[in-house]
């Protein structure tokens, strides 16, 4: 696995979740998207940006300080990955309702080619 490509499900609401986060917190985890872009998910994995969740669910993984934040993502195609949505994580577990909502937006996108 070379490269990374991420695509946003709905890219103003991850720009909402991205401006409502401490600045530092906001600039962490898009400059982790852009790092598994750059580098390629084999690095991402070691360096523990990724995580996954279950068959074709992961997360993006970003901390600053105590504060932790996730996005969860699928695969669409070859190097192609679809964020679905951000939230900050407060427990050491992702919490069940995130992983719900990122299988229902990836079988949404999937059925329908996107939102």
């Amino acid at each position: 696995m070379g490269e990374a490509k991420f695509v946003f499900y709905d890219q103003g609401e991850f720009n909402e979740f991205l401006d409502g986060l401490p600045k530092k917190d906001a600039q962490k985890l898009t400059k982790t998207i852009l790092l598994i872009e750059k580098y390629g998910l084999i690095t991402a994995k070691s360096m523990k940006w990724i995580k996954k969740l279950e068959k074709n669910l992961y997360e993006i993984r970003s901390s600053v300080g105590n504060n932790s934040q996730r996005a969860i993502y699928f695969q669409l195609q070859g190097d192609v990955f679809v964020i679905t949505h951000g939230f900050t994580k407060k427990t050491n577990r992702t919490p069940e309702s995130e992983k719900g909502r990122g299988r229902s937006d990836r079988e949404f996108y999937l059925k329908h080619g996107g939102k």
